[in-house]
């Protein structure tokens, strides 16, 4: 039988008006998810729809990935 597996998507973004991404904040996010039982998969960059204007702001997708079950 095959691994069965399920997926998190955290979206990180630094500001609503661009900015440098920070490590810290990724860092966190690494942590506290492998923390969890999740592996990191992927990272992907990304423009984040912001919450006023037509815009976005430069943002990262960060997939992880676990084993079903594991919590």
């Amino acid at each position: 039988m095959a691994a069965r597996y399920e997926y998190a998507v955290d979206e990180i973004r630094e500001g609503m008006i661009g900015g440098k991404m920070s490590g810290d904040k990724l860092e966190k996010v690494l942590n506290q998810r492998a923390h969890e039982g999740w592996q990191l998969k992927a990272i992907t960059s990304v423009e984040v729809k912001g919450r006023m204007g037509p815009g976005g702001v430069e943002g990262i997708l960060v997939t992880f990935e676990r084993p079903v079950g594991v919590s």
